[in-house]
């Protein structure tokens, strides 16, 4: 199995009254990571406060207790608040609704469009992710569409995602596999047809298996063979689709390319709409089954 890995979105999780809020990692949290490259490239300094909140917030990201990490982002928000970082923990892990982990992502945003200013917008437009100031705003951007998402603010959500792939379209954090989701979903085909052009290079599971649903809604005869190309990037979903195996999850907010924690990602912000099409889930295992064999 591959061992290469790629982000994912931070999970929502049930509250003890049902609603979904952000899971607090297991694991350290490889955001703190940055602050080592903040330090090489002269960005971790504390002469002046959104630099001093930032390191406080490396510390968070570093720290593995929840109560700690709390209080480090709140500290960060005393010295700087508009620090977009502190509200996106808060949202992970203060949170207990999603209405409330909207209202920190909203907060965050807002923070760090100030913190940005309009002539770094202008300044870092088309490399977003390439500047480690500009991370925290798009962590707090992203969540922002997960939470409107969940909320049933769909159009609000898919904005958010478009906008992020406009000032960053090498797509870092992965938007593009949230927002096709989104697409999908809501039957948005033109709109779809247009990202997956945006990025035909793509060759992971996660978009060959859209691509594919899509091909067989439009009777392509291209369905079949990206089908085919899908399963061989990830042999999982299919099963997972089918009821055949149990959807697994990423254990550290990271995923395993090819990996049953991959398919499970996948199945689960796009299982719906698979299961929305008459005849698709049928038509992958009919059709990758028939491939098994040759592998």
């Amino acid at each position: 199995m591959p061992v290469s890995k790629k982000p994912r979105k931070k999970p929502l999780r049930q509250s003890r009254s049902g609603d979904q809020i952000s899971a607090t990692p297991s694991l350290p949290d490889r955001r703190g990571m940055e602050g080592m490259m903040a330090g090489l490239f002269d960005h971790a300094r504390d002469d002046d406060p959104s630099s001093a909140a930032q390191n406080v917030m490396y510390r968070a990201w570093d720290a593995t207790d929840r109560r700690e990490r709390i209080r480090l982002a709140r500290q960060a928000l005393t010295i700087f608040p508009r620090c977009a970082d502190a509200y996106v923990l808060l949202a992970e892990e203060d949170a207990r609704s999603v209405e409330q982990a909207l209202a920190y992502y909203r907060r965050g945003v807002e923070g760090g469009e100030q913190a940005i200013g309009s002539q770094g917008f202008q300044e870092y437009a088309g490399h977003f992710w390439g500047f480690l100031q500009t991370r925290p705003y798009m962590r707090a951007r992203q969540g922002l569409a997960v939470a409107l998402w969940a909320t049933g603010q769909h159009q609000e959500a898919i904005g958010h995602c478009q906008a992020m792939l406009e000032l960053n379209p090498n797509d870092n954090q992965g938007i593009r596999y949230l927002l096709a989701g989104y697409l999908l979903a809501l039957g948005l085909t033109a709109a779809l047809k247009q990202l997956l052009g945006q990025f035909e290079d793509d060759g992971t599971a996660m978009w060959l298996y859209t691509r594919a649903l899509l091909a067989f809604r439009e009777e392509s005869p291209e369905a079949d063979s990206l089908a085919g190309a899908a399963w061989s990037e990830n042999s999982y979903v299919p099963e997972i689709l089918s009821g055949r195996r149990p959807l697994v999850a990423s254990r550290d907010g990271y995923v395993t390319l090819g990996g049953e924690d991959e398919a499970g990602e996948y199945v689960r912000d796009n299982g719906a709409a698979w299961r929305a099409t008459h005849g698709a889930i049928e038509w992958l295992v009919r059709v990758t089954s028939a491939m098994a064999p040759n592998r």
